[in-house]
């Protein structure tokens, strides 16, 4: 339970949704959605060309592999400033360097290349639309998170400038 306290959860914040609890509660849910989500594909799209198939499974693997390098490189750099929720923990500090230098939210950005990466792999339709209700969810999150961020820290203006929310280079 101390990580728990340590991440800023506590019991008022659950009843009042004071740093973004339901937020969290969501994420699980719609990751966990993502996961068991049965693969829909449209009838009649069969890769029949083996070196199509090699390809898709190509960009997938690229994809999957750059979502978990973010996703890694990401708690790496965070370090003590991780916590699930999007309001800052107390005895923070603004990362700006490592990974954080490229993307602001590189956890989210990872989970959404690594949806993206599983898509492509299965061509999935379904999982197509999840990826874009999880692209469209940590956007939201990650919005609402900078806010917080930009109460908290004045450099966090010049920052968001500077640097992609999502994906490198992209968005």
């Amino acid at each position: 339970m101390k990580i728990l306290t340590d991440w800023g959860f506590t019991r008022e914040g659950w009843r009042k949704n004071s740093r973004g609890e339901y937020l969290v509660l969501l994420q699980g849910g719609l990751l966990t959605g993502f996961v068991i989500l049965p693969v829909y594909q449209l009838p009649g799209l069969k890769i029949q060309s083996t070196q199509l198939l090699a390809l898709t499974w190509s960009v997938a693997s690229i994809l999957g592999l750059g979502g978990l390098i973010l996703i890694i490189k990401g708690l790496i750099d965070l370090g003590k400033n991780l916590t699930p929720l999007p309001y800052p923990i107390e005895n923070g500090e603004l990362v700006q360097t490592g990974i954080y230098g490229i993307v602001r939210h590189p956890l989210y950005g990872g989970l959404i290349l690594a949806a993206f990466a599983w898509t492509i792999f299965q061509l999935s339709l379904s999982h197509l639309i999840a990826t874009a209700i999880l692209l469209i969810f940590f956007d939201i999150k990650a919005s609402r998170e900078e806010a917080w961020l930009s109460e908290k820290y004045s450099e966090y203006s010049e920052y968001r400038q500077r640097v992609k929310k999502l994906i490198p280079g992209v968005y």
